[in-house]
């Protein structure tokens, strides 16, 4: 899929930059990628579920994997669960169209992120 330039990928952009900014207050998340993907260099969220007691996450890792991660809202102590990790070519398939965009989007500034490191 090519990117277009449309309102919902700006829209899109601006609300991964965004997530991304909290992605880096939550330590727990961050540590847990950090240890799964020792070499991640960017990430961006691609969904954020808030369950009762647990948040789930997705999240672009650099530009060719996505992990999802459910943490423990309340009990800190609890060890966050990785429920899976794929391929970005993996996680395409059976994607709706908006998710499929979003993820474009974010495999887009994940590309510009590493470029400019």
């Amino acid at each position: 899929m090519k990117l277009k330039g449309t309102k919902t990928e700006k829209d899109f952009y601006d609300q991964l930059i965004n997530q991304q900014k909290y992605l880096f207050q939550e330590i727990r998340l961050l540590e847990l990628l950090r240890k799964i993907y020792p070499k991640m260099r960017t990430t961006y969220v691609l969904d954020w579920i808030p369950e009762q007691g647990e948040d789930i996450y997705t999240v672009l890792v650099n530009t060719d994997s996505v992990c999802e991660v459910e943490l423990d809202r309340y009990d800190l102590s609890v060890e966050p669960i990785v429920k899976s990790v794929k391929t970005v070519t993996a996680f395409t398939k059976g994607l709706r169209k908006l998710a499929r965009i979003k993820l474009e989007v974010a495999i887009d500034l994940a590309q510009k992120d590493m470029a400019n490191n």
